[in-house]
């Protein structure tokens, strides 16, 4: 290879463009990234870290490729000899080349009469990767209309949409939004109660964040969604400063749109809701001993107002916090062979409610305080991470970490108040004509005292054998919940209106006698207790360079979890979970401009806490109802203001206590030989250069999830009936209870039944019947075209075409917006998954595009556009064939799932006279297409050596306001349609805008 040629590929190398022999990725969970190519034999290759002159040296190898694993994310120039042959950029969980000999050429040529300054380009496409994954970093973020959170980051990552808008939460190919793992700094940092949130330090504190959507290693388990990889800020040998100023005014905010049914009746009101906040940020950086000691700090004060109206427009509830959050990161380079890093930050915060009487038709708030409540949540988080390089080709890597947070939610009215609320629907116009008087004396919600602590251990090794690469390690995770919750007031009873109509059927099957048109339904629900989850796994990689174009990523995976009771007992445990993992990847013209890749994939997901809090605590969870007898006046004794208290008539039938879950024999409970969920993928994709800057690619990808975990209603373990068990098992799959003679059972001892054909008697027709297999299925066919920032514009698009269906979303049911991960109704009745077809989170036509454009050094912009097709709209039934009893309930929308059957003709006689019409999912046809286009215009001094930037963005642009989820529950009594089937539950956040002052110094 000629002189000419080899400068070429030293400028490709320098801007991050040219990607040459094979290399495997780098150890992403644990934040860092990797630099490797190919040289002479025995040439000696260093990278010297441009910001704190860490250093690293290591000998080709005799095969004339060498590597530098572990390496901090940031700027790095490599030497050859001493000489600067190439300066470029260590991505977070990437592997940088720079080749130094041609691989097509033995002869070893050298670049000696190249100098390179600067990295400028990012190249797209990774011949080292067998995933699918995104990176982008803080600099790339602030050119973009990006909120300021580690979701909305995310979400520009193709395949990736927000999950039901009631509880949040994004949704990676297809799965839930409690299958997902966020790590910070190589720390767990998942709620692992419901896995739908997680901890996050204050935006400014990240410097890089990696998006995983799938095909991730086998150092990475735990998840069936994707994984979000973030790395935090680091002090170098500069003395650095900043403070960056973020409003969000009202004032720039558009007014949220106001919803009525057909009839005109209230559905919510929202339209003078308010919202504005103001946080400030304060960081500095730089070094304690010159290339040794670095430290970074910031602390953030964030100052939050706002208030809503409830749906009847009567009162005002207002909210304000003032909080302040902190993060620091300090870095030990003890010598260019072992490191040690700490991390810590909070994200600890209250805000304080105040509830007044409102006249909504004036805009005007009354003096009257009726309640006040505080919310508390967040914690305290850190790591320590030791790395050591023991030779040029084994290293090792050990982090400690603990992950804390918490929630609360207290009243002064908590022990002296019941909370009385009502069903809009139903009673909503009765409520408003006696002149929308203030009911019961609490502000609301269930009284939560709540503690998580993950303590986590990790060992780590790599070990370069030729051409293998051996990666193996260990980790260790103690999870720990500490949580009590009941309702307020002396009854610790939710007290909930309805308005029902005489002959009305029940849940706890009785009938609505005539003469009761109003009704009380009260449901008493307490729990509580300390539960400890213990995760372990090992694992071993082998990233083997078949050929210096050929790479294939050998792994497996062992993971066991075991869920204890409140009493340090073991609840349930699964242990010996293999996961394979094998991929490869093909450089085609070995120049890494075009690669072929795929991957096949198992993996696994935990049981959640609230599983065991809720079955190996014991839960209390009892509904009764009430005639409605009219109303007494009381007065606060708090506020002193003046409330109206139900009176409770006659009781309607007995007090339903099936849900009631003891813990005296957990044999019962869960299933003696219950599966752990999991998902097995593939992948195939194809990704090419255009030319430095522009790149392309196509991926393919299959999912599929064919178990579920659940409780599960059992009512016939041995063939007869008794009394329902509710135990966590595999639906559809074999289950081992504890059978007793009083059962039914020949004698006392474990039964084991096939569920996909027996377990539940149904009630009239006495048929014994089972459930349906789980089956979740996500295809997907992605597009992209990319074009690389090179300090004066960068572009992205991307359009997916996909499909998720089946017959259970996963762990949560956005259908019915139930939250309680793992315990979400689908399994509540044989007749809830009796359909196969699409699932909540099925967006078939995805689009996605960002952009951002320098116009001179003054003026910047940048914008985002999404753009995708509607969920399905499907119906649910409350009764199907064949069955005496409420497959779901008759009065709350959110209980019992719901079934595929409609009642269509006989509906008010006699169960077996009933007609029914099968209603698959979709039938309902989709909701609208969802646009949301965001713009942000960035202005900085022209003046040298000062660093002042103000960004204006504007979110949702166009104030699309579509409605993004509906009432799904088609039916209230047999054959009776709901008047609020199909009307919105859920809009798109109206426009608002943000302003960004930075000054760094």
């Amino acid at each position: 290879m000629n002189r000419k040629i080899f400068k070429r590929a030293a400028l490709c190398v320098a801007l991050g463009a040219c990607l040459g022999s094979m290399a495997p990725t780098a150890f992403a969970q644990s934040a860092t990234g990797a630099v490797a190519g190919r040289a002479s034999a025995g040439d000696q290759i260093t990278v010297v870290n441009t910001a704190t002159g860490l250093t690293r040296t290591v000998t080709v190898g005799a095969d004339g490729s060498y590597r530098l694993a572990q390496l901090p994310v940031g700027e790095y120039s490599v030497k050859l000899a001493n000489e600067e042959m190439a300066r470029v950029s260590v991505p977070l969980g990437g592997t940088t080349t720079v080749n130094l000999v041609s691989s097509a050429d033995s002869s070893a040529q050298t670049l000696d009469a190249v100098q390179v300054t600067g990295a400028r380009v990012i190249n797209r496409v990774d011949v080292y990767s067998t995933e699918t994954s995104f990176n982008v970093n803080r600099e790339e973020l602030a050119r973009m209309p990006v909120a300021q959170d580690m979701s909305s980051v995310a979400l520009l990552a193709p395949g990736v949409v927000a999950g039901n808008a009631s509880f949040g939460g994004i949704s990676f190919g297809g799965s839930s939004v409690a299958e997902n793992s966020v790590f910070i700094n190589g720390l767990n940092v998942t709620d692992f109660y419901k896995r739908q949130s997680f901890s996050a330090a204050p935006f400014a504190f990240f410097k890089e964040f990696q998006v995983k959507t799938g095909g991730y290693s086998s150092e990475f388990g735990r998840s069936t969604g994707g994984v979000i990889n973030a790395v935090s800020r680091s002090g170098t040998n500069e003395l650095e400063g900043g403070v960056e100023v973020t409003f969000t005014p009202e004032a720039g905010r558009a007014s949220a749109e106001d919803h009525y049914y057909a009839d005109g009746r209230v559905n919510v009101r929202s339209s003078q809701n308010r919202s504005s906040a103001l946080k400030t940020n304060v960081w500095a950086a730089g070094p304690l001993v010159k290339d040794k000691l670095f430290l970074f700090a910031m602390y953030e004060q964030r100052d939050n107002s706002g208030g809503s109206t409830n749906n009847a427009g009567d009162r005002w509830t207002g909210r304000g916090s003032d909080n302040g959050f902190w993060g620091a990161k300090l870095d030990w380079n003890i010598n260019n062979n072992h490191m040690l890093e700490l991390m810590a930050f909070s994200d600890e915060g209250e805000t304080d409610y105040e509830t007044y009487t409102y006249d909504f038709a004036e805009r005007k708030r009354g003096n009257d305080l009726l309640s006040t409540s505080t919310a508390s949540s967040g914690g305290t988080s850190g790591s320590l991470t030791y790395t050591a390089h023991l030779t040029d080709t084994f290293s090792a890597k050990a982090m400690y970490g603990i992950n804390r947070s918490s929630s609360y939610n207290s009243s002064p009215q908590d022990a002296l108040c019941d909370y009385v609320t009502y069903n809009n629907a139903s009673w909503g116009s009765t409520y408003r004509g006696m002149g929308s008087p203030t009911l019961g004396c609490h502000p609301g919600g269930t009284v939560v005292a709540h503690e998580d602590e993950r303590v986590a251990k990790r060992l780590d090794f790599e070990w370069v054998l030729g051409d293998h690469q051996l990666r193996f390690g260990w980790d260790h995770e103690l999870m720990t919940t500490d949580r009590t919750t009941f309702y307020p007031g002396p009854s610790r009873k939710y007290h909930t209106i309805y308005g029902v109509r005489p002959g009305d059927l029940l849940d706890n099957g009785s009938v609505v006698p005539a003469g009761v048109t109003e009704m009380v339904y009260l449901r008493e629900r307490a729990d509580g207790g300390k539960f400890d989850i213990k995760a372990s796994a090992w694992y071993l990689e082998d990233n083997w360079s078949v050929t210096p174009n050929l790479m294939l990523n050998l792994g497996v995976r062992m993971d066991t979890f075991e869920n204890m009771t409140t009493v340090g007992t073991t609840f349930t445990k699964q242990d010996n979970l293999f996961s394979p993992r094998l991929g490869f990847s093909w450089d085609m013209k070995g120049d890494g401009t075009t690669k072929l890749f795929g991957n096949l994939g198992r993996y696994y997901m935990p049981i959640p806490s609230i599983l065991s809090y809720n079955f190996a605590g014991g839960l209390k969870d009892e509904r009764s109802y009430y005639a409605l007898n009219g109303w007494t006046p009381q007065t606060n004794p708090v506020t002193g203001a003046a409330y109206l208290a139900p009176v409770l008539g006659d009781q309607l039938g007995p007090v339903d206590t099936s849900y009631n879950i003891s813990v005296a024999d957990l044999r019962q409970s869960i299933d003696r030989d219950l599966d752990a969920v999991y998902q097995d993928e593939a992948i195939l994709g194809f990704q090419a250069m255009i030319n430095e800057a522009w790149s392309w690619g196509v991926t393919a990808t299959y999912r599929e999830m064919e178990n579920a975990l659940d409780d599960m209603r059992i009512n016939a373990l041995c063939g007869v009936r008794h009394g329902n068990l509710w135990p966590i098992a595999n639906p559809g799959d074999k289950l081992t209870l504890w059978g007793t003679q009083a059962m039914g059972c020949a004698q006392d001892g474990w039964v084991t039944i096939d569920t996909s054909k027996e377990g539940y008697i149904t009630t009239g027709s006495n048929r014994n019947i089972g459930y349906f297999k789980p089956k979740r299925t996500y295809k997907a066919l992605e597009f992209q075209i990319d074009r690389a920032w090179d300090d004066k514009w960068a572009f992205n698009a991307s359009y997916i075409w996909s499909k998720n269906e089946g017959n259970h979303e996963g762990p949560v049911n956005s259908d019915t917006n139930y939250a309680d991960t793992g315990m979400v109704q689908h399994w509540d009745h044989p007749a809830n998954n009796q359909r196969y077809g699409s699932l909540f989170n099925d967006r078939e036509h995805q689009i996605k595009l960002r952009a951002s454009y320098k116009f001179n050094e003054m003026w910047s912009v940048g914008g985002t556009l999404t753009a995708m097709s509607g969920g399905p709209i499907t119906a649910f039934g409350v009764t199907w064939p064949d069955e005496n009893l409420a497959v779901a309930s008759y009065t709350s929308t959110g209980s019992g799932g719901g079934t595929g059957w409609l009642c269509v003709a006989n509906c008010a006689g006699p169960w077996q006279n009933r007609e029914y019409e099968y209603s698959a999912r979709g039938a309902f046809g989709n909701l609208p297409w969802t646009y949301n286009l965001g713009a942000t215009i960035t202005w900085t001094l022209p003046v040298a050596h000062i660093d002042l930037k103000a960004r204006l963005s504007v979110y949702n642009l166009l104030n699309d306001q579509e409605v993004t989820n509906i009432a799904a529950r088609y039916e209230g009594q047999p054959g009776v349609m709901r008047d609020t089937f199909g009307t919105g539950t859920n809009w798109q956040a109206p426009r608002y805008t943000q302003l960004v002052v930075t000054w760094n110094f």
